[in-house]
């Protein structure tokens, strides 16, 4: 059950509230013989996803539409059948349009039922990815609006998901993601309404894409995993209407690396898969090496010591390959060092903890950005503890506390606790200064 954002939106225009609704649906249901005693819990209901039962949707219809004085559909408030509020690839394109920048701005106003969503999974999971990979292709992406969009509009774009970017590396996606998302309703969503040609079209659908994936990102990294999962399945969908296979394998990639994180390593691995079947040739080195170096990871939680080492072997050597400024922008995360620090954990899994130490000790070697830096610390502190290497583990924790200050992440703050609980567990000397450090960072206000 997802959040149904339409309805949300839709509400917010009429300006009627939850109570409001629901007393003007008992109203209308009683000049049709119908005894209604719905109040606000029910409407809130509604919004998380629950479909209202009987003739209700059409006296939610008949409501808003006195309200805002013009016809309102089913597919207006979310309640279209099939296809539902929940996927962003079912329906027009431009049905698609009106749900995503919904949920845009139902994150911005911080509204609880889209915030608070859980991820889904099973089939619901899997078919924006299906449906990316499969027919139909988006023939004409044109559309007559308003507002002309030009190619300097599309550039600008381009620059807010680099600078965005930038910023959830040094400053964490809780601090990012209002940003973002403030952008997408005020520069992105009046720009898919405009008008344009078909190949322009594909250029802003690409340019929105890549920023949405940012969001999702930075949704992923503050814990809001429905809302992350829903900002990725919507990159997806425009990544398709772009025609640009490689973008949507990198989004994989980001669907891959959430479904890691959940402990849906079956789907990690087939969901990598689709995307280096499916993009072929559009798959770049370096998003090859990070797809082959998750499913290594996947593999190596499933207890498959023989997948996992195939993948870590396509990983090393897709990244063999990788030249610098032949990269799409989306896949510069994929930093010298990366795919050592995946082997490492994959490696750490399959109780290697010889050649877990030696990647990670590679991956810390090598210059990352503020961020990937902690991640690594983590790993190779986690991996010295194991080894019986206390002292050397104190010193990396103590290094991975001083880089993560000022950053406001909920998935660093989880790797600094586990390595703090694994120092207390050791016990040894250094392991007080340490802990207090990681207390230090962690006492950060997010």
């Amino acid at each position: 059950m997802q959040p149904n954002t339409l309805l949300d939106a839709i509400l917010d225009e009429a300006g009627i509230s939850h109570a409001g609704l629901a007393a003007h649906v008992n109203q209308a249901g009683r000049a049709r013989g119908l005894a209604l005693r719905y109040e606000h819990t029910a409407v809130a209901r509604w919004l998380k996803g629950q479909r209202p039962r009987g003739q209700v949707p059409d006296l939610i219809c008949e409501v808003l539409a006195a309200r805002l004085h013009r016809p309102v559909t089913l597919d207006d408030i979310g309640l279209g059948v099939p296809g539902g509020p929940g996927s962003p690839h079912a329906g027009s394109l431009g049905g698609f349009v009106e749900r995503a920048t919904a949920l845009w701005r139902s994150d911005e106003q911080q509204r609880p039922h889209v915030l608070d969503a859980p991820a889904v999974t099973g089939t619901p999971a899997v078919m924006p990815v299906w449906e990316w990979e499969n027919p139909p292709e988006d023939v004409d992406v044109s559309r007559g609006g308003r507002q002309q969009v030009t190619e300097a509009d599309i550039e600008v774009l381009r620059a807010a998901r680099a600078h965005y970017e930038q910023m959830y590396r040094k400053a964490g996606g809780m601090a990012t993601r209002t940003r973002v998302v403030g952008f997408l309703n005020s520069e992105a969503a009046p720009l898919l309404r405009g008008s344009y040609t078909d190949a322009t079209g594909r250029r802003l659908h690409r340019a929105t894409g890549a920023l949405v994936a940012i969001a999702g990102i930075c949704a992923y990294d503050s814990d809001a995993h429905g809302l992350a999962q829903r900002y990725f399945h919507q990159a997806l969908r425009l990544a398709k209407a772009s025609g640009d296979r490689g973008l949507g394998a990198y989004v994989i990639a980001l669907l891959v690396n959430q479904s890691l994180f959940m402990r849906e390593y079956r789907q990690a691995v087939a969901f990598a898969e689709a995307a280096l079947r499916t993009a072929g040739r559009h798959i770049t080195p370096a998003l090859a090496s990070d797809l082959y170096a998750m499913q290594a990871k996947a593999y190596a939680h499933l207890g498959d010591s023989g997948g996992a080492l195939s993948r870590i072997r396509r990983a090393e050597t897709a990244a063999e390959r990788i030249r610098r400024g032949h990269e799409p922008a989306e896949t510069g995360y994929v930093q010298p060092g990366l795919v050592n620090v995946q082997v490492a954990e994959a490696l750490l899994s399959l109780g290697d903890l010889t050649g877990a130490r030696e990647h990670a000790a590679a991956a810390v070697g090598t210059p990352a950005h503020d961020r990937g830096r902690v991640h690594r610390l983590a790993m190779l502190s986690t991996i010295e503890l194991r080894r019986g290497n206390a002292d050397q583990a104190v010193a990396t924790a103590v290094q991975m506390a001083e880089q993560s200050r000022g950053m406001e992440s909920q998935r660093l703050r989880d790797r600094l606790r586990a390595v703090r609980e694994h120092l207390v567990r050791c016990g040894s000397a250094g392991t007080a200064e340490a802990a207090e450090l990681i207390d230090g960072a962690l006492r950060v206000p997010l």
